[in-house]
């Protein structure tokens, strides 16, 4: 599936740094390198070195026998290692300028560019690991909290594969058995009578659900909840943003329409990625400058998965509240009723009549009063109490729980045909198109075409 040229990349960040490190895999990786490398003293070439070695020494131009860079090449050759080929790492100096002339003179004497997750999907390619294991690598690579590292390393480490596996297993079992009736029934094949089949049905059911309850904690972990300070000027979003990230973020003045952009900042929420949006107040202003900003901050309203309507408690509820109440009535919100350290002019009960299932948390947000209750809210709101359930594995990728939902959809089709007990033909047809499904999840039935699309969205070098 794949040609059997050996190619490199540089694996770190791009900018300055202690260290950097072009990497180099395929059949020719150690000849390569030893092209370029001269080892210190009068020790053997990479080509005659043991496997997982480290050797100190220098990166040279062949021709001019320049040295370009003080270096230690790890040697490990196939099959342990990350791709199952030959793989020699070259730790240089972490300047950009020395990382660029090593990957050059690497190219110029045999290797070729790798392209955007190659090293990965040869390591998938090669068997080494299945797809939803190199998808976790850039999971885990793109983790903001401890939790979404957690189920990163879980699905690295195979913990959907082994789920994903069993229901295959069971599903191949199930459909072996079937057809074996179907294609030799003169032979002395044991039939499934209709209550076994419907049993084995609805626990492969059972398993493929248990997985999908997991989805929405598992997006919210790893990609957020997008969630909008909203209010009219001078109410204290900028101060609550503030409060919540514990740092003067945002610009806190008793000018109305201070912030007239959004703010946009990730808070770590006992594993929750928070995504703040510090929005423009919204009201009508002629500032084409804070319009703007009032522009953005209804978009982002729109779009946002959690709403945190900040109210003033001294001033009441204004005519400009009135018409930011009326674009939140369809959204998850909690009003943050604001500034109670000063004298309150709102009634709180009549607020609570008026919005349905609205939640409600008085704050005084220059004070930090009110905030660990209202972040206790919020983790309950997101994950209806279970706001640290990472003991298990959790499918936080689209495509799998796409896939899921549509094997699911089979089963519940096979449930239905094994009821109405239809001929082993009809069940078999459906169980079929699950075990297909399934196999997207692993790569076990997906085409090229989309694996290439899912490797081609890695980072270089990886």
């Amino acid at each position: 599936m794949y040609s059997k040229d050996t190619i490199a990349a540089i694996s770190t960040a791009v900018g300055d740094g202690g260290i950097g490190i072009v990497r180099v895999s395929g059949p020719e990786a150690i000849k390569v390198v030893n092209k370029i490398f001269k080892s210190y003293g009068k020790k053997k070439g990479l080509t005659e070195a043991d496997t997982y070695t480290a050797h100190y020494g220098h990166i040279i131009e062949p021709k001019e026998e320049q040295v370009v860079d003080e270096v230690v090449c790890l040697v490990m050759k196939s099959p342990r290692t990350y791709t199952k080929e030959d793989v020699v790492e070259i730790d240089c100096h972490g300047g950009s300028i020395p990382l660029q002339k090593i990957l050059e003179l690497v190219l110029k004497v045999g290797a070729r560019l790798a392209e955007p997750g190659e090293f990965t999907k040869r390591a998938f390619l090669n068997g080494r690991i299945d797809l939803s294991q190199a998808e976790a690598v850039m999971d885990v690579i793109t983790s903001q909290t401890e939790a979404g590292l957690e189920i990163a390393m879980d699905q690295l480490e195979g913990g959907l594969s082994g789920q994903v596996s069993e229901i295959r297993q069971k599903l191949i079992k199930l459909l072996a058995h079937l057809e074996a009736s179907i294609d030799f029934p003169e032979d002395e094949i044991e039939d499934f009578t209709i209550d076994e089949v419907g049993e084995r049905v609805a626990k492969i059911i059972e398993m493929i659900e248990k997985l999908l309850a997991t989805s929405k904690r598992g997006k919210i972990v790893k990609e957020g909840v997008q969630t909008a300070i909203i209010g009219k000027p001078n109410v204290g979003k900028s101060s609550l943003l503030n409060a919540m990230l514990q740092e003067n973020r945002a610009i806190v003045t008793d000018v109305p329409g201070t912030t007239r952009d959004v703010i946009e900042e990730v808070i770590n929420l006992d594993g929750v990625p928070l995504k703040i949006m510090d929005t423009a107040g919204i009201r009508k202003t002629e500032d084409e400058v804070e319009k703007i900003g009032v522009e953005r901050s209804q978009k982002f309203l729109k779009r946002a998965d959690l709403i945190l309507l900040v109210l003033d408690a001294h001033q009441g509820i204004t005519e400009e509240d009135e018409r930011i109440i009326n674009l939140v009535t369809d959204k998850d919100t909690i009003i943050v009723v604001n500034k109670t350290d000063l004298t309150s002019n709102l009634d709180l009960d009549e607020l609570q009549e008026r919005i349905d299932n609205v939640q409600i948390v008085k704050t005084a947000a220059t004070e930090r009063v009110g905030i660990k209750k209202l972040e206790d809210l919020i983790l309950e709101m997101v994950f209806a109490g279970k706001v640290k359930a990472t003991d298990q594995t959790v499918v936080t990728n689209m495509r799998h729980k796409e896939a899921l939902e549509a094997a699911h959809e089979n089963m519940l089709t096979v449930q239905e045909t094994v009821g109405q007990g239809l001929p082993a033909d009809f069940v078999t047809i459906d169980l079929k198109a699950a075990l297909e499904e399934l196999g997207k999840i692993t790569g076990n039935t997906l085409g090229e075409d989309i694996i290439d699309q899912i490797f081609a969205d890695f980072c270089l070098g990886k």
